[in-house]
């Protein structure tokens, strides 16, 4: 456990601007006179006059949020969540760089020009911010003053940052050298999804992503499970019973689940259109059969009318372009057999499409569905368990070198002190690491792009003039169960 801290006052801050500190969004506040870096103290969110409309005084982006929290605030009493210790007070008084830190924070350039107009100087405090346990409520005071005498001190740690010690370390040096936010499209993303994050637990999972790739956030990654597990989990349980059409529901979600989208994939539909159990168009068209039992073999009639109304419903031409697909549970008999191979069909088990949902589920976007489809294309038929079977273990130990090259980075990042690394020297490192397989540099950059994309935001990317010069940082990890 870290060393407490014993706090006796609190800083007096507009409350929106305690709320951005709190949400990572900022970490440095403006307060009304100098700070002593070193200095401790609890936040004290305050209905200070700003002189402006908030729609002056904030960025667009946060004025929302900035407009709620000044709607909810107490008349009487108020809640204290969170302490912070100075790291650095700088004092600005030219405007020259008012453009640049305002992109850096919640307020407008023309919030910060208003403010030195009223005072000889600016004083941007750095604060590192930490969560209390339990937050405290004391009654509303002088809320003009610069500090506030607390009722009772408090006995602290530093065990909940907001932020841990790199992701802040990178933000000061942002900072301080006012240099341009890397992903200001996110953040606009961000502020969109915060709308509906409360309500939909997609948008609240992506925003939650967002937050760690912009340095909002660095909660250590743990595997979130998606609600859809519950009903995962059950299709193989439904695939080894008599219920035909509530496991005919469960294959149609599983494969809007995996990314397939078409008109006869409504997963509520009992029965599917034109007699076929499902058919998607896109990202390539396949159409299949289900067949859910306890005991009995599957007959040659699951694939024979697979075959009969697949042609009926599609036509020839674009029956035979389609993939063929049976999901069926008991074994298939040998004219059953025999009839799935000769016509190009793959049969697998409820197990299977289980497993495979549940890889999606647990890792967003790990199934390519391009790639399954060329297994799905490939011999043999009939049978068809043992390949797809192949290829989510391919998806898993991709998974793992991707996890595997994301600690090296951060590892290799802590051990040498540095803020980022290149290629070259991460390869060297890489074959020290007990890698799960061989790669060449080439290798390694591509899937380092890959990593740093803003859409996967695992590491972060500073572009150089080639490939080699190129040098990635650590931004969070991916977990694997």
């Amino acid at each position: 456990m870290s060393e407490s801290v014993l706090i006796y006052n609190a800083l007096c801050l507009p409350a929106p601007d305690i709320e951005a500190l709190i949400q990572g969004r900022i970490i440095a506040a403006m307060p009304r006179k100098f700070i002593n870096p070193g200095q401790s103290f609890a936040l004290y969110p305050a209905n200070v006059s700003i002189n402006l409309l908030p729609n002056q005084y904030y960025r667009s982006n946060f004025l929302p949020i900035a407009q709620t929290v000044s709607a909810n605030l107490g008349t009487e009493t108020t809640l204290i969540r969170a302490w912070a210790k100075c790291e650095l007070c700088q004092m600005l008084n030219t405007h020259d760089s008012f453009d640049a830190l305002s992109k850096l924070t919640i307020w407008t350039k023309e919030a910060l020009q208003q403010i030195l107009t009223q005072r000889p100087y600016i004083f941007l405090a750095y604060l590192r911010v930490y969560l209390l346990p339990e937050a405290q409520e004391i009654d509303i005071q002088n809320q003009s003053s610069h500090f506030l005498a607390l009722p009772k001190s408090l006995i602290v740690s530093k065990d909940n940052p907001i932020l841990n010690d790199r992701t802040f370390a990178q933000r000061r040096q942002q900072l301080e050298k006012l240099e341009p936010p890397k992903h200001p499209e996110l953040e606009e993303l961000q502020n969109a999804l915060t709308q509906i994050s409360n309500t939909s637990p997609a948008a609240k999972e992506l925003d939650s992503d967002i937050k760690k790739i912009l340095g909002w956030s660095s909660d250590s990654s743990e595997i979130t499970l998606d609600s859809d597990l519950v009903w995962i989990n059950k299709i193989a349980e439904i695939g080894n019973s008599s219920d035909g059409q509530a496991f005919e529901k469960l294959v149609r979600r599983g494969l809007i689940k995996l990314g397939f989208t078409g008109s006869h994939l409504n997963p509520d539909a009992t029965g599917g259109a034109g007699g076929m159990d499902f058919y998607a168009e896109a990202p390539f068209p396949i159409v299949g059969e289900c067949k859910a039992t306890k005991t009995e073999k599957v007959s040659d009639g699951t694939p024979a009318q697979l075959l009969k109304i697949g042609v009926t419903h599609l036509g020839k031409f674009q029956y035979e372009q389609a993939i063929k697909l049976i999901v069926a549970a008991g074994e298939l008999n040998d004219y059953a057999l025999r009839t799935a191979t000769e016509h190009y069909m793959n049969v697998i088990r409820p197990e299977t499409l289980q497993k495979l949902v549940e890889l999606q589920a647990q890792h967003k976007n790990s199934i390519n569905l391009l790639e399954l489809k060329e297994h799905l294309q490939q011999a043999p038929f009939g049978i068809a368990d043992d390949k797809i079977n192949l290829y989510i273990d391919k998806v898993r130990q991709n998974l793992q070198l991707r996890s595997h090259i994301i600690q090296l980075v951060k590892n290799y990042l802590q051990n040498s002190g540095t803020e980022s690394a290149g290629v070259d020297a991460l390869h060297g490192a890489y074959f020290g690491s007990k890698p799960p397989q061989p790669i060449k540099p080439v290798e390694m950059h591509e899937i380092l792009i890959e990593l740093s994309s803003p859409l996967t935001g695992y590491l972060g990317r500073i572009i150089g003039s080639d490939w080699r010069s190129d040098r990635f940082y650590y931004l969070r990890d991916l977990p694997i169960n």
